[in-house]
């Protein structure tokens, strides 16, 4: 019988975002290819352990969030050696007769801080482990919306004004913080931690009363904040980009909201079915994104399609990214029209797992086994590129120094 590789998926973490991560994974789950794969689903819990063990593809299992390693599962220790087992048994046996999983290529579905950031790709690239998605320096960048706009400008993309700020600035002197923001932004602005997905702890403030309240919000959650100009006239238009080398689009989207931005309960707790070509995982009942109601293809242009298409091409490439995002766009309207006067914002990318957007590559006419399988393959050849590049080189700097330990550098 013939090896099958191993995909682990990992997911929860330590991160507001736990519990979509739960939803992320058993779609991932559900989707990969059993022809072509085995999985090895990987749970990190609220405090960090990496468990692994019966059940872990059922939502149920998840339901209990305090699991404890006794209650069918497998402690687990990460070890970023390369040419190492990535994960080891903190206890000889637990594993059956197999005392230490065998993984091929890693499915990160850690969502938010300690995942989504470039710290969990940090530790495969140590581990020397191919993993599907965007390396350290595109997640960590697609991560912070600040350092996102700043990326984004550089390549020539419109972003709205905006103004950013770190949380010990405001603790020192908030009346000096909420005096240059309103010099720089007219009301209504957005209030957001730059360092977190989900729409956690975003709010609209239409005056300072409700800026400062949703200030004390955001610096719950994160040491930077970001401030930027609500557009009243627009409408957000979504599209996500796969592959490494080359690229290629999906469909246009328009999400249908109840606010003037998407909530947490928008993305994920609202239920809808969608309107056009939505749909969930094939095994749970969580559709995470997916239920969200949207608009499938955009009502759009098919120029105005393909020049989001094209930007959003334009916006991956710039983070360096690979594997695969959705790119959210704004476009502004004249009593809710696009006219040619309209322009096209860039908001911000979502990186993978904040985004797998399988339903508009369902769309596009890529089912999502099919995209599982395009990205894990996608994964291999970026990590095979990798052996072009010279790591380490032999030196005789080390036999040049004195024993005193002050030679010259």
């Amino acid at each position: 019988m013939s090896h099958k590789p191993v995909v682990a998926v990992l997911f929860g973490s330590r991160s507001v975002e736990h519990e979509v991560s739960v939803v992320t994974a058993l779609q991932i789950i559900a989707a990969i290819d059993s022809n072509r794969f085995d999985v090895l689903p990987v749970y990190i819990d609220k405090q960090g352990r990496w468990l692994t063990g019966k059940d872990f593809d059922k939502v149920e299992t998840f339901k209990m969030l305090s699991l404890h390693p006794k209650q069918a599962a497998t402690s687990m220790s990460p070890v970023a050696v390369p040419h190492k087992p990535l994960l080891q048994p903190e206890k000889q046996g637990l594993f059956g007769n197999k005392e230490t999983p065998h993984i091929d290529i890693v499915f990160p579905a850690v969502h938010g801080t300690n995942g989504e950031d470039g710290t969990l790709q940090g530790l495969l690239e140590l581990a020397d482990i191919p993993y599907v998605g965007c390396g350290v320096t595109a997640s960590a960048v697609g991560m912070d919306k600040v350092i996102q706009k700043a990326v984004y400008v550089q390549a020539g993309l419109n972003v709205v004004k905006y103004a950013w700020f770190f949380r010990d600035e405001y603790h020192q002197n908030p009346d000096a913080v909420i005096t240059k923001i309103e010099k720089s932004l007219p009301y209504p602005v957005i209030v957001k931690p730059a360092d977190l997905g989900s729409s956690v702890g975003i709010t609209l403030a239409k005056n300072r009363s409700e800026l400062i309240e949703g200030i004390e919000l955001a610096k719950e959650f994160d040491r930077k904040l970001l401030i930027e100009q609500a557009l009243t006239d627009m409408i957000e238009i979504n599209c996500s980009v796969l592959g490494w080398k080359t690229l290629e689009t999906s469909v246009c989207e328009q999400p249908v909201k109840n606010e003037s931005f998407l909530t947490y309960e928008d993305k994920y707790m609202r239920g809808g079915k969608g309107t056009k070509g939505s749909s969930g995982a094939k095994s749970s009942n969580a559709k995470g994104m997916a239920s969200l109601d949207r608009l499938i293809p955009a009502p759009i242009s098919d120029a105005l399609s393909k020049k989001i298409q094209e930007i959003a091409k334009t916006a991956f490439h710039a983070i360096d990214g690979s594997g695969i995002a959705r790119i959210d766009f704004m476009v502004t309207t004249t009593k809710g029209k696009i006219t040619s006067a309209s322009k096209v914002y860039i908001n911000e990318i979502n990186t993978m797992p904040g985004s797998l957007s399988f339903y508009l590559w369902e769309a596009t006419g890529v089912s999502f086994t099919e995209l599982t399988n395009k990205l894990i393959d996608i994964a291999l050849e970026r990590h095979q590129d990798k052996k072009a590049t010279i790591w380490s080189i032999d030196s005789s700097l080390l036999q040049l120094q004195g024993g005193g330990g002050k030679g010259k550098i």
